[in-house]
């Protein structure tokens, strides 16, 4: 099959973008008043109970398949459940920024683990030396010079393990869940209805604290924003890009979300940046350019065996 034109999958891309920018923004704003689990929790299931709306009124059906219920509850593991709780307790002691820009390694670990479970999806020289330099963008913006006291780290280490989940969690559904003859809602709304079912269990022993019904509006609509557009709506979205054009180019749509999380954190958080940060976000534009040239220069060349469009 032929490399798709930009405009089948490049404007789902950005709203990704966009809407995943501004998730830390309503991240950082929920888990100052709500558990981190319980945060996760409460978005996963609103983002559920939203795709089951779409399903109803496109009349498309749930999964029936068993051993595809098996595939969403371990891709849930590790693209849903932990990563989302994992960016709960890092945003509780880094800014909405960092927490983007950690995220922005995901490709980097998407490409280790393709490379290592993915062997007939071999990077090419553009692939590789875009994921370099856009970690040497991240990097830049990091400041990794600069010394980090210990809950700074933590928090770092949080948002670092959420990005490597979604990395190999990007690989898993590459290898069994694209290419499926299900619409992308019907995956989606499968891989949410399985991490509300493990977060329902995981809940009540890690997220001892007592639900704040008592906190600010401003929490709660944090949380209805994150789960009807970051986690249901965007689930969307994703699979169908993934189906496009591969699950390698679908990654790297979080070298994007620093730019809207930097933005949003400034402009509405009135979070501070210094030089590095715009500086490294410049490379990481850059490695958008290179990984992304093929798709203009080689409009012929055919992606993956397995991937299949919408």
């Amino acid at each position: 099959m032929t490399t798709p034109p930009l405009r089948t999958w490049l404007p789902g891309f950005a709203v990704l973008a966009l809407v995943w920018g501004n998730s830390f923004l309503f991240i950082k704003i929920a888990v100052a008043d709500l558990h981190p689990v319980q945060l996760a929790f409460t978005r996963i299931l609103v983002g559920a109970l939203t795709l089951l709306a779409v399903l109803v009124v496109t009349k498309d059906r749930v999964p029936r398949d068993r051993r595809l219920w098996m595939h969403l509850f371990i891709a849930s593991t590790v693209m849903t459940t932990i990563p989302f709780v994992l960016f709960g307790y890092g945003e509780l002691h880094v800014s909405s920024v960092e927490a983007a820009i950690w995220n922005a390694t995901t490709p980097l670990c998407t490409l280790l683990f393709t490379i290592a479970l993915l062997k007939e999806e071999r990077p090419t020289l553009a692939r590789i030396g875009g994921l370099v330099l856009g970690f040497l963008g991240v990097m830049l913006v990091l400041g990794v010079w600069r010394p980090m006291d210990g809950s700074a780290f933590g928090g770092s280490l949080a948002c670092f393990g959420a990005a490597a989940c979604y990395g190999l969690g990007g690989v898993y559904m590459r290898r069994f869940l694209s290419g499926r003859p299900e619409s992308g809602t019907s995956l989606a709304f499968g891989q949410l209805t399985a991490s509300t079912l493990q977060l329902a269990v995981v809940a009540p022993v890690m997220g001892m604290a007592p639900v704040v019904f008592g906190a600010p509006a401003k929490a709660w609509a944090s949380v209805l924003v994150l789960g009807a557009l970051g986690t249901g709506l965007a689930y969307v979205l994703m699979y169908r890009t993934m189906r496009i054009v591969g699950v390698t180019t679908m990654s790297t749509v979080t070298y994007l979300l620093p730019v809207f999380a930097v933005a949003s954190g400034v402009l509405i958080l009135d979070e501070h940046i210094t030089w590095n940060q715009p500086a490294g976000a410049v490379l990481v534009l850059a490695a958008i350019a290179v990984t992304q040239g093929r798709l203009t220069a080689r409009r012929r060349r055919a992606e993956p065996s397995g991937v299949t469009t919408a």
